[in-house]
């Protein structure tokens, strides 16, 4: 007898965001603060230096989550369907499932996008956007927009942009596509993603994610957002006998982590886009 496949949620953060495995607290992302102005100068004259500042940008890990599950020594031994590895693996997929809900409920440190914004009466809005069938592509237009308008467009050349959609959005999406002649065969293999849970059009990669925040939408630039990971106990689940004088296993994996989004660079910031969604 085998267990039933578990029903999975949809991940993305290891697509959307630099993924840090590391054995340390602390994990540093050095960036510009002041840059040198480019200057003219006269022949036979001195020149004036121009200040270069670098300010540090880290991230803590200090923060964990963990899935303790106990199995009773008699379970253990009578039930065939769900041996120890299994259960180890569930545990793993929860914890990847626990990192897609705290990235998206990281949108208090991203540069707000609302109704205003797509109208172009105001900036860094929150008011509520109704995502449509008639509007979805003005969305993605003009997100596009809002990168390239600071400076990003290099960045995306290199990493790329992305949308982090709902379910129902993406579903939006896709009838958008389709009646445009889109077609999604064989992206898988083009992509590298299954078409279920993203693709790419119009210059953006689309996730689908079930894990948002009530009325937030992630987008921005690829890679722009640091995850940092600590490697000595991530993926690796701890079997413990008779834990707690309770005769039995002990199952227990866990995660510790830390964010870093640049919270003291005025160039990247606004690359980390918080979609007001209705």
């Amino acid at each position: 007898m085998r267990m039933r496949k578990r029903i999975d949620a949809p991940t993305c953060w290891k697509d959307i965001l630099d993924v840090k495995y590391t054995d340390v607290r602390t994990f540093v992302t050095g960036s510009l603060t002041t840059e040198p102005a480019v200057v003219g100068g006269t022949r036979g004259t001195a020149y004036v230096y121009e200040d270069f500042v670098i300010s540090a940008d880290t991230g803590t890990i200090n923060q964990y989550y963990n899935v303790p599950i106990f199995i009773d020594e008699a379970d253990r031994y009578q039930q065939t369907y769900f041996g120890q590895m299994q259960i180890a693996e569930y545990q793993g997929k929860k914890i990847n499932e626990k990192i897609e809900s705290l990235t998206l409920a990281s949108h208090t440190s991203w540069m707000d996008y609302g109704a205003g914004d797509l109208a172009g009466t105001s900036t860094d809005d929150t008011a509520t956007i109704t995502v449509s069938a008639t509007n979805i592509d003005d969305i993605i237009r003009d997100i596009k927009r809002k990168i390239y308008a600071n400076n990003g467009v290099d960045l995306a050349v290199e990493n790329g942009i992305f949308i982090v959609w709902r379910a129902a959005d993406f579903s939006l999406l896709e009838g958008y596509v389709q009646a445009n002649g889109f077609t999604e065969a064989d992206l898988a293999l083009k992509n590298g993603i299954p078409v279920q849970r993203g693709f790419y059009y119009g210059g953006v990669t689309h996730y689908l994610s079930n894990s948002h925040t009530a009325n937030h939408v992630f987008a921005g630039i690829k890679r722009m957002g640091t995850l940092g990971i600590f490697s000595p106990t991530y993926g690796k689940a701890k079997f413990i006998e008779d834990p707690g004088k309770v005769s039995g296993l002990g199952v227990v994996s866990r995660l510790d982590y830390g964010f870093d989004w640049h919270a003291t660079s005025t160039y990247y910031k606004e690359f980390f886009i918080d979609v007001n969604v209705a």
